[in-house]
């Protein structure tokens, strides 16, 4: 019952009042009292979250939480900033008037009303207040019906899939059962594939029974078990009151008396299915079969490692369904083809999407009435019919509080937005999405949040990085309106948009609108209004486009000026400048800028709250110089800068040791060991510059000993022409031990001493870019990398390379980029049993040597996958692989069109 926004927003309340009780001196006791009080009320949602409730007062008294816990977050940010101020100026004394204490006990007296107000609510409407069901074992008298799914009647874009499938259900392993699971996100059409699949002709020569059993979310083994029984006896009445291991042993011995059987097990959940269900087969060797569809990509590997993952429909497909759909067995007049053809690219795919447009332009023949859907073809799909968001709101209503309020958020970037998986997680960190725990910080729960958004299908891959972590992500336009319209009526943050009218957008509500969205576009039409809201806590403005928008100093001062309470400002899409207003922005915790930055000025030292930094300049200085103490801000935990940071020493060396975890990048002479016995916790640390000195056994790099939890390290050197050869310092091993992720760039270290690097026990992830070794060969010495899983090399000058599969171990990836020297890519790599994936690029004379490798690892029946850029055929068939290059390919060789590798 307890709303995933609401709880969220009372459980940062909590967070804020606990954390802060010490500083607001002369209030303690209304302040106290105002936390008890939150408290209380946190403990009844926890309860209520139990149930679920059929009343319409519950909706309303989740506005007036919402607004209440807004309020007292207003009134306690104020008193902050004037507890900090005076605590600055060494001022000792109450500087709390008594119109404060009035203010904090009237909402402490609010809160306890609200409080007083639920109770009663369920007291008086018991009835409407029930438990949440149990997905497994669902309420008495529970049919299982079919779910929704899309018409089969009209099917487009599935006989390749569906090949594949029947392929993969007929040839299969000849004795042993094997499940073969379709995933895709909502409204893809599983089903659809499957009931074609399931009525296929082939499949009565292959299968001597073939039973259809929709599970959905709530559901019963014994229903299921039940339904499967009734393709045996016409009546299974004499079964209806045998246990679940009774029926197994039913229909096992049904089994056993036929052929090879075939379940197709559509809208699966939950692994208890899958484990049930086999439970059926008899052992006879026959080579059973199970074909399940499901949302859920770690329950589809659970059942085989290899699933089916479901392609988007191309933009042709999409045109073709959604001309059958409008037409019926008639063609499109030529007036509305290309108009029809841009509305099938702004479906992005998804049969569902195509299915609703067309039951919106059915009946119409005006080209007029069609562009009018085009403008927006998702919202309109969403408006004119329910399906969409049903099936969203099925996936939407399985996942946690946390994880919902999570994925609502990501609907800030503006669709179609490559999201970097970074920024989301800090993003997440520092609107409070994120709960603390024990055993893991933050970055790594933010991280396994994003990876189940994934799992779910609610959130598409785009690019993974090197070490198999989700480097970019993207939202599909359907979820992404779910989750814009979700988040708005939840009050989570508000798109600022043009009006149908052009009229100059404006914050809709004060008193509930906390984070405001907006285009760059429309953004100086929003600046005329010279609005003003201090309940605005974040403002963002992204852009997909490099170019920065230029605005005036007083345009960008309104910004700064209007939402004095702001927590995160992310508009790296402005050329920003700072003001006195800027300074004044004390709850600031994430800030992303960009500008013709020369320096980090004193006054960043006041953002004691802040978390992450990330300055990107456009200045022509080589670095940038740091005059914030940075040390006393200790809350700061990622410091991002897009040229080598110049850090300050800390004035003091004892103390608290800074919270910092990522510095990307510094300059090689701030890395001082007085600076680097402060960061005692740094996981990732980027050095560019001059190189030489530091790698000296004199220079900086012994400081890297007091990096006790370094595990990502870069080195790049900024000189290309360099007077004296530089050698990896015979004490580099024994600073980085724990380094898992090592890139060096343009250091120039002799290829004699590259295996060297293998004495690098942690090591998981090597890259070595633009002439990190130089020399024409290389030859390791036998044994080495014992952890390595990836190996990149890029722009080295390598002819030979000869190795011997006991120096990679477990090697899973190599890429090699612009390797135009290299004969042959070592045939030895061929006998790594871990080795499944290998690209090139622009590494021509490589490329015969890594299709031997490949036909190698066939006859060892190993998937194994070769990535050549640039293509050697571009069929279109290729193409469409590459389109979707997220979904995982039956085919051992996937042509890549782009030069997005794994970073």
């Amino acid at each position: 019952m307890a709303d995933a926004v609401v709880n969220f927003l009372v459980e940062n309340l909590l967070q804020l009042l606990s954390e802060n009780i010490d500083l607001i001196k002369g209030v303690d006791d209304e302040f106290k009292n105002l936390l008890e009080e939150v408290q209380r009320l946190k403990a009844f949602l926890d309860d209520a979250a139990k149930f679920h409730s059929e009343s319409s007062l519950w909706d309303q008294l989740v506005k007036e939480i919402q607004k209440m816990v807004h309020k007292s977050e207003d009134v306690i940010d104020k008193f902050l900033v004037q507890a900090k101020l005076h605590r600055d100026k060494n001022k000792v004394g109450r500087f709390f008037d008594l119109g404060h204490m009035a203010v904090v006990r009237a909402l402490a007296a609010e809160i306890k009303d609200i409080h007083e107000k639920v109770k009663k609510l369920r007291e008086d409407n018991k009835d409407s207040f029930k438990p949440k069901p149990i997905l497994d074992v669902p309420k008495k008298g529970h049919e299982v019906t079919q779910g929704p799914s899309l018409d089969d009647d009209e099917v487009v874009g599935f006989d390749v899939e569906a090949e594949k499938v029947i392929k993969r259900l007929v040839e299969g392993p000849a004795e042993s059962l094997n499940i073969i699971p379709v995933v895709g996100m909502p409204g893809l059409g599983k089903t659809t594939l499957a009931r074609k699949i399931y009525n296929d002709s082939t499949l009565s020569f292959e299968f001597f029974s073939i039973f259809w059993v929709y599970v959905g979310r709530e559901y019963k083994i014994k229903d299921i078990y039940l339904r499967i029984l009734k393709h045996f006896k016409n009546s299974i009445d004499e079964y209806l009151n045998e246990d679940e291991d009774r029926l197994a042993k039913v229909i096992s011995g049904f089994m056993s008396k036929g052929g090879r059987c075939l379940i197709v097990l559509d809208d699966v959940w939950e692994a208890n299915v899958i484990d049930h269900v086999k439970k059926v087969f008899p052992e006879n060797k026959k080579g059973h079969r199970i074909m399940m569809t499901t949302r859920d990509g770690l329950l589809a590997a659970y059942a085989n490692p290899d699933p089916h993952n479901l392609k988007f429909l191309t933009t042709e497909e999409s045109f073709e369904l959604l001309v059958k759909r409008v037409f019926g067995k008639g063609s499109c007049p030529d007036e509305l083809k290309e108009v029809g053809k841009r509305i099938a690219g702004n479906c992005s795919g998804v049969p569902l999407v195509v299915v609703v447009t067309a039951g919106a332009l059915a009946g119409r023949s005006n080209t007029t009435e069609w562009k009018v859907v085009e403008r927006n073809v998702i919202q309109y799909a969403f408006n004119v019919n329910k399906d969409c968001g049903v099936f969203v709101e099925m996936s939407y209503d399985r996942l946690s509080q946390e994880l919902q309020t999570c994925l609502l958020y990501s609907g800030i970037f503006p669709r179609g937005f490559d999201i970097p998986a970074w920024k989301l997680i800090r993003l997440w960190i520092a609107e409070g999405l994120i709960k603390p725990q024990q055993s893991s910080t933050l970055e790594e729960i933010a991280e396994l949040h994003l990876n189940d958004l994934v799992h779910r299908n609610l959130v598409i891959l785009l690019q993974k990085r090197s070490d198999g972590q989700i480097k970019t992500c993207r939202l599909h336009d359907m979820l992404h309106e779910f989750c814009r319209t979700k988040a708005a009526d939840k009050w989570l943050f508000q798109e600022i948009c043009t009006t149908v009218d052009n009229a100059v957008p404006s914050i809709q509500d004060p008193d509930t609108c906390r984070r405001l969205c907006i285009q760059p576009s429309t953004l100086n039409d929003f600046l005329s209004t010279k609005p003003s809201a201090e309940h605005v806590r974040s403002f963002y403005c992204f852009s997909s486009k490099q170019k920065q928008t230029d605005l005036s100093p007083s345009d960008i001062k309104l910004i700064h000026k209007a939402f004095p309470l702001m927590r995160v400002l992310d508009v790296e899409s402005l050329k920003f400048l700072f003001s006195k207003d800027f300074n004044n922005l004390f709850h600031l915790r994430y800030i992303a800028i960009s500008g013709d930055f020369k320096a980090l000025p004193p006054t960043f030292g006041k953002f004691w709250n802040l978390q992450t930094l990330i300055l990107n300049t456009s200045t022509s200085e080589p670095t940038l110089d740091v005059k914030a103490d940075i040390w006393n801000m200790l809350q700061l935990r990622h410091l991002h800068t897009s040229i080598p940071a110049k850090l300050p020493s800390p004035t003091v060396t004892t103390g608290k040791p800074s919270s910092l975890q990522t510095l990307s990048m510094v300059a090689p002479e701030s890395c001082k060991k007085d600076v680097l016995a402060k960061v005692c916790h740094l996981k990732k640390l980027s050095i560019r510059g001059q190189m030489a000195a530091f790698l000296e056994s004199r220079g900086g790099i012994s400081n890297l000993e007091e990096l006790k939890c370094l595990e990502h390290l870069k080195l790049l050197n900024d000189v290309l022409y360099m007077n004296k050869t530089v050698q990896l310092p015979a004490a580099f091993f024994r600073l980085v031990r724990t380094v898992k992720k090592l890139t060096l760039a343009n250091t120039r270290f002799a290829w004699s001493e590259a295996e060297k690097l293998a004495q690098l026990e942690s090591l998981e992830v090597l890259k070595l870019k633009e002439n990190a070794f130089m020399g024409d060969t290389w030859k390791p010495e036998v044994g080495g990398f014992s952890k390595l899983r990836v190996l990149w090399i890029e722009r080295a000058e390598l002819e030979t390379w000869e190795v011997s599969n006991l120096n990679y171990p477990i090697l899973r990836n190599l890429i090699l980029v612009s390797c135009d020297k290299l004969n042959a890519v070592p045939v030895e790599l061929a006998d790594i049993p871990n080795l499944h994936e290998m690209k090139l690029e622009n590494t021509i004379k490589a490329v015969k040597s890594a299709k031997d490798i490949l036909e190698l690892k066939k006859s060892q029946k190993i998937i194994f996958r070769l990535s050549i850029f640039p293509p050697e055929s571009e069929s279109k068939a290729t193409q469409l692989q590459v389109q979707n290059a997220n979904v995982l390919c039956d085919l051992s060789i996937r042509l890549v069109q782009t030069k997005k590798y794994l970073n």
